[in-house]
């Protein structure tokens, strides 16, 4: 590992030999301008003024830092923090980065809105956050997602967006993705794609990422109020990456804090029954970016699977894939009855109901903290609340 990360990509959008910008030509000017606006607004005091106001009278911002002291106590081992994410405006971490982008949209002047979702949490906080602004909406979702996450559908329904299924190939978050390109090709004059994880092409994985940055760096500060040093571990949930890399950015150079991230083990390690990418995965293009992705020896996507909605993907966001490389982070996978038997836990014990994508890292947290001394300090990512997932969750545990 070198001992000083970079900070960003370089200029064509690569992490290391991952990301780049691998979209239809129609797409490269929009790009282009989106990297453009996004390096402006970065330098530009105003921008940051009103993203930071949003996020702290709107969204909620900052999140506790919480004790979860009964799950440490039966645990028996580490001490455990919850990054309560759950708590903000929206229920997810998601409405980070919405505000940011449709602030960067209406910059660049559009007036019509798209995106994917698969828990239904992103199109929920993109939908949030073009009926603040005003702003068309369009949220793509895979059929079988729909059903699963009826929540949402009806929350971002509510707030005025148009949710439409998709029926084609496994009907869930890859497909999504697919159609919301689509439409975005034949839309780019008037419409910005708010692009829900830390994927695709560049600039989304960098520019998802920082506005993301911001649970790592109010983590940081809240540590060492607690407990006057860094933590010794940092635990988050990957599907795309996006509250993963939020919470790990801001800790990359310091070399003693060890970070986990957490994949979809669904079923188990069989083909097209699990979502964990470097569990027999390999280095494949998809959907605008080069990554680390689950296909057959034919190069053709896999089905994927897994319990949780948000983690049910063929692909990992590139810079997670870079990180992997260089052995920055560590990567595991929590199978469904894992990420469920936490999702009781938390429930029971804490009085907590977290997202299944979140009960995959606490997932994780069940298995390691009884093996570490009682000194050892982890903070975990909620990334989200389980609300949603009451449904599914109650199909297994009641």
């Amino acid at each position: 590992m070198p001992d000083m990360l970079p900070t960003v990509p370089d200029a064509r959008g690569h992490f290391g030999q991952f990301g780049g910008m691998f979209v239809p030509e129609t797409l490269m000017t929009p790009l282009q301008q989106l990297t453009v606006a996004y390096e402006e607004a970065k330098n530009d005091p105003a921008f940051h003024a009103e993203l930071d106001d949003l996020l702290h009278n709107y969204v909620g911002r900052p999140t506790p830092l919480y004790y979860a002291e009964r799950w440490t106590e039966l645990l028996g081992g580490a001490k455990i923090y919850l990054k309560r994410e759950d708590l903000l405006h929206t229920g997810a971490h998601k409405i980070n980065n919405a505000l940011g982008q449709i602030l960067l949209a209406k910059r660049l002047g559009k007036s019509r809105i798209i995106a994917e979702t698969g828990a239904g949490q992103h199109g929920v906080a993109t939908a949030t956050v073009c009926a603040r602004f005003g702003m068309e909406c369009v949220v793509y979702m895979g059929a079988v997602d729909m059903e699963r996450q009826a929540l949402n559908v009806a929350r971002m329904r509510l707030m005025g967006a148009k949710v439409v299924a998709v029926t084609a190939g496994q009907a869930t978050l890859k497909e999504a993705v697919n159609e919301a390109m689509r439409d975005w090709v034949a839309s780019v004059e008037n419409t910005h794609y708010i692009l829900g994880s830390a994927l695709g092409s560049h600039p989304f994985p960098m520019m998802v990422r920082d506005f993301h940055r911001v649970i790592g760096i109010e983590a940081r500060r809240q540590i060492l109020e607690k407990e006057g040093r860094l933590p010794d571990m940092l635990v988050a949930c990957v599907g795309g990456g996006s509250n993963a890399m939020g919470l790990f950015h801001p800790f990359l150079n310091d070399a003693d804090v060890r970070m986990i991230g957490v994949e979809a083990g669904g079923d188990g390690i069989m083909p097209e029954r699990h979502a964990a990418r470097f569990q027999g995965g390999k280095l494949g293009i998809l959907q605008g970016t080069k990554t680390w992705l689950l296909a057959d020896d034919d190069g053709q996507i896999e089905l994927t699977h897994s319990v949780s909605a948000g983690l049910d993907y063929a692909a990992i966001g590139p810079e997670h894939a870079y990180l992997q490389s260089i052995g920055r982070v560590e990567y595991t996978y929590a199978t469904d009855d894992e990420a469920l038997a936490a999702f009781k836990t938390l429930a029971t014990i804490e009085g907590i109901l977290p997202a299944l994508e979140s009960s995959h890292a606490m997932a994780y947290v069940n298995k390691i903290a009884p093996l570490l001394p009682k000194s050892t300090v982890i903070i975990v990512n909620l990334s989200g609340r389980g609300d949603k997932d009451v449904e599914t969750a109650s199909k297994y545990l009641l």
